[in-house]
């Protein structure tokens, strides 16, 4: 992948899953028979980038992610990120049992 430092260097389980995105977005690409270079084109990036993309690389730009989701029309998948929020949920609820009436707001 490069050359790592600290600013780039993530978590391996991190790493793991942007190896597991590129990976996805790779097969998208090769499902739809497009080659690097007209994903590329139509993300506005350079093939070095969509490659870097494909090996699931922290250093590039997340909206540069977004535009080549967008040339494979696959733009919707990023708003799963988050939507879930399982833990987030289960904190509400425990607030919310000790509570005995709402706040103001």
């Amino acid at each position: 992948m490069g050359k790592s430092t600290m600013a780039t260097r993530l978590p391996r389980r991190l790493e793991e899953n942007m190896r597991i995105v590129g990976e996805q977005i790779k097969l998208a690409r090769l499902r739809r028979n497009l080659s690097r270079a007209q994903v590329a084109e139509r993300a506005m990036c350079s093939e070095l980038t969509e490659a870097r993309i494909e090996k699931g690389s922290p250093t590039v730009a997340i909206g540069i992610y977004l535009r080549v989701l967008y040339a494979l029309q696959l733009e919707d998948d990023i708003l799963f990120i988050a939507k879930e929020d399982k833990l987030g949920k289960e904190l509400q609820d425990i607030a919310m049992v000790n509570r005995e009436r709402a706040s103001k707001k």
